[in-house]
């Protein structure tokens, strides 16, 4: 199941993003994601591991059939205060969802996936409940804003102390070992965290920019084609010999 956030962490989740410089780095960062998820309105999202509901909060009005799901009750409590009727919650872990296959069109995670002590299995998960897309949106190991973080908590614990940061190379291990070889799609944002402002906004919605490998968030796409598709199977129809029993001559027949 891995780390649960516990009523101290949850009530200091969102005071986080208060601040400013914080609040701009999560601008980005939700840009990225909705540019990758691409909703449509009618479709049925799923967000794993939503905790209070930040990142389910650009999708409300959207016209979106949207689900999220938490371990952490506290966690919950506060996204059903901010999202209201809006989002059907559950409390599970990423690693069991409790959903039938092809369930939704698709699913994300959101800085949640980091948390999980089978990431794997969360993301075997998510692509069985999803049938079109799976968006992977997680802390980069190679990102010094990330480095920054993980040497403070040696020193200071915090709730990163508890995640596991990824790489883009070890995302696509762990998908094509799962999946086998699927389309994926990958951007990075938060190229430059230390600045802010409208010039630094600028350069980090290049698209070219986008695609660097030290960008603090990584948002990578998966289309689950090959394992969790099926398609019809074609039969070779051939004529072979029959005989009539009333005349008791040979007659062509298809099977």
């Amino acid at each position: 199941m891995g780390y649960i956030f516990d009523f101290k962490d949850a009530g200091s989740y969102d005071v986080w993003f208060d601040q400013p410089k914080n609040r701009y780095c999560l601008d980005l960062e939700i840009k990225l994601m909705m540019d990758l998820l691409s909703p449509e309105k009618g479709h049925r999202i799923l967000d794993i591991g939503c905790g209070t509901g930040i990142s389910l909060e650009p999708l409300r009005d959207l016209g979106l059939n949207i689900t999220g799901v938490d371990p952490s009750q506290y966690m919950l409590d506060l996204a059903s205060k901010r999202l209201g009727n809006k989002v059907d919650l559950h409390k599970c872990s990423a690693e069991e969802l409790p959903f039938d296959d092809n369930a939704f069109d698709s699913a994300f995670f959101f800085t949640s996936l980091e948390f999980t002590d089978r990431p794997a299995k969360a993301i075997e998960e998510a692509c069985r409940v999803a049938k079109d897309s799976v968006l992977l949106c997680v802390l980069n190991r190679h990102a010094p804003l990330n480095m920054v973080r993980r040497f403070k908590s040696f020193f200071v614990p915090n709730i990163y102390t508890q995640a596991h940061f990824f790489s883009i190379w070890e995302l696509k291990q762990i998908l094509f070992a799962i999946l086998g070889n699927v389309p994926i799609k990958w951007k990075t944002t938060l190229q430059f965290p230390f600045a802010c402002g409208r010039i630094a906004r600028f350069f980090e919605n290049i698209g070219i920019v986008q695609k660097s490998f030290f960008g603090t968030l990584i948002c990578m796409r998966i289309k689950p084609v090959p394992k969790f598709r099926t398609r019809p199977l074609m039969l070779k129809v051939r004529k072979s010999k029959s005989y009539n029993r009333a005349t008791g001559l040979a007659t062509r027949m298809r099977q």
